[in-house]
C-alpha cells in the first residue's frame, strides 16, 4: 500500500504573508496615533437649508484692514468682544455671530476671533470677506 504524501511548502514561504500582515497591522496602529486633528470643528449648514435667525440672536462684528474689531460702530478689543459674546450667549443660547472681514485684515486677528467663538461655544458662527470697509478713525 502506498501512502500519499502532500507537498509541503517551505516554512519561509508560508510565514511571509503572515509577517507582512502583522507588520501592516502595526504600521496602521502607529500611524493612527499620529492622526491628531489640530484644527477646530465647525458645523456647516447643508447647502439647501435655511435657518431663521431672530435679530436678538444675531451679533454682527466687523474687522477693518488693521485688524481692529467693531461692534455696533464701537471699536473694541478681543477681551471686550469675548464679554459681549458671553453675555449674548447667556441671554440667547442659540446666538449667531457674524464677522465681516476686510480683505487686507491680518489673518492672525481673524484666527484669534475664530478661536474666541470656538472657546465660547457659539452655536452658529459665520464670517465673510468684504472689500472697502471703514478706515480706522
Amino acid at each position: 500500500m502506498t501512502v500519499k504524501r502532500r507537498n509541503r511548502t517551505a516554512v519561509s514561504e508560508s510565514s511571509a504573508a503572515s509577517d507582512v500582515a502583522f507588520l501592516l497591522i502595526i504600521y496602521f496602529l502607529v500611524i493612527a496615533g499620529f492622526n491628531i486633528n489640530q484644527g477646530f470643528l465647525m458645523n456647516l449648514p447643508a447647502k439647501d437649508s435655511t435657518r431663521l435667525i431672530l435679530r436678538d440672536e444675531l451679533m454682527r462684528f466687523e474687522m477693518d484692514s488693521s485688524g481692529v474689531i467693531f461692534y455696533n460702530d464701537e471699536k473694541m478689543e478681543l477681551p471686550q468682544a469675548e464679554r459681549e459674546i458671553g453675555m449674548g450667549i447667556a441671554a440667547h443660547p442659540n446666538l449667531a455671530v457674524v464677522l465681516s472681514i476686510d480683505g487686507k485684515a491680518p489673518w492672525q486677528q481673524v484666527v484669534y476671533f475664530v478661536e474666541l467663538a470656538q472657546k465660547l461655544k457659539v452655536d452658529s458662527f459665520s464670517f465673510n470677506l468684504k472689500q472697502g470697509m471703514r478706515q480706522e478713525q
